[in-house]
């Protein structure tokens, strides 16, 4: 399992984290009594239908999972971001009505105390809390962010530091301290909330629908494959390569293993925000699937972001109703195969069809 990443498609965040965990027997490599921490996303109150934080259906999910399992030992710890409170984040983004439905126990980490921890020459306070938990699991969004370009799981444990670290790590330049404090705190598995992510910021208000759940137990791999996810090389996320150069992980690749559960379908798409409708408008869909054409809107958004956007031919055909037909087009995924132009892949990441379109 180490070597792979996990896939499941679709908008039904329970069912869909449960055959993941299922399928990779994640009670059977959990020690019995382990005490499990689950550490969502819960950067902001705000719910998680705007792009910032972990999805509570799939915590859910988790939970059930775990308890179906015999594991009942398992708290939910948070640390909002500086300005925030987490106890109202836990509150507004479902996780107090969550934690009292499974009788789990919820930490807020802000409230806690912390310890150093050395890695090389830097040392870094964690909060005493993770002292406690035998088994770690990260719940972080898949989204964007205006410092760092993406923030999934190596940046999510942030929330395991106090306020005063926080502080610190933007003093030193955040991807150096993201990548040993993902050295000094080990996580054991990765679940990836890719069903609505930011095009943008890390507190949300531009959700791009992915309809997607991501498993694995290396961060690094996770994190730099979700860059692709997003139309970003890995080289230009820096702590991806500083990460993997402390052994935290590896880097994704094209022989890395990709197991998908289940192909995507169609699904109910939610409304645009301006943002994101400002780049809808070269694009003429049919039944496109959500992961299809997110990976199409983050594509576009780094266009964008180079100045590049009026380069690319309109409009671009993207869906299934394009399915079997011919003739002159570009189009955007296996469903437009029969165009003249296409980038194939069910869905193709961002940097598939960036790449694509940077050559034609």
């Amino acid at each position: 399992m180490t070597e792979s990443i996990y896939i499941s498609y679709g908008q039904r965040p329970v069912e869909m984290v449960q055959e993941l965990l299922n399928y990779i027997n994640l009670a059977g490599r959990i020690p019995p009594g382990a005490r499990i921490g689950l550490k969502p996303n819960l950067v902001v109150a705000r719910p998680s239908h705007e792009g910032a934080t972990t999805s509570p259906e799939l915590v859910e999910g988790v939970i059930s999972y775990l308890q179906d399992h015999g594991h009942r030992n398992i708290v939910i710890l948070e640390g909002s971001w500086i300005g925030d409170s987490t106890a109202r984040a836990f509150k507004v983004c479902g996780y107090t009505e969550l934690a009292e439905k499974y009788q789990v126990e919820l930490v807020d980490l802000q409230k806690d105390g912390y310890h150093p921890r050395k890695v090389r020459e830097l040392e870094i306070n964690v909060c005493n809390e993770l002292n406690s938990v035998d088994y770690l699991i990260n719940l972080p969004v898949l989204k964007g962010h205006c410092q760092t370009r993406i923030t999934c799981a190596l940046k999510n444990l942030k929330g395991c530091i106090p306020n005063q670290e926080k502080r610190r790590f933007h003093t030193l330049g955040l991807h150096k301290p993201i990548a040993y404090l993902n050295k000094a705190v080990q996580t054991d598995l990765v679940i990836v909330d890719g069903l609505m992510g930011d095009l943008d910021f890390e507190e949300g208000g531009n959700p791009v629908q992915m309809d997607r759940i991501l498993v694995g137990t290396d961060p690094v791999l996770l994190d730099s494959y979700v860059a692709h996810l997003f139309g970003y090389e890995p080289e230009e996320i820096d702590y991806l390569g500083l990460a993997a150069d402390l052994g935290v992980g590896r880097l994704y690749s094209e022989q890395t293993e990709v197991v998908v559960l289940n192909a995507q379908h169609t699904t109910g798409r939610i409304a645009s925000t301006r943002s994101v409708e400002s780049l809808a408008r070269l694009v003429q869909e049919d039944q496109a699937c959500s992961a299809c054409y997110g990976s199409l809107i983050h594509a576009l958004a780094r266009l964008r972001e180079r100045g590049l956007l009026h380069l690319v031919p309109q409009p671009l055909l993207i869906g299934q109703g394009w399915k079997g037909q011919t003739g002159q087009g570009v189009g955007i995924g296996s469903c437009t195969r029969g165009l003249d132009s296409h980038v194939g892949g069910c869905p193709p990441t961002a940097k598939a069809i960036l790449d694509f379109l940077l050559d034609n």
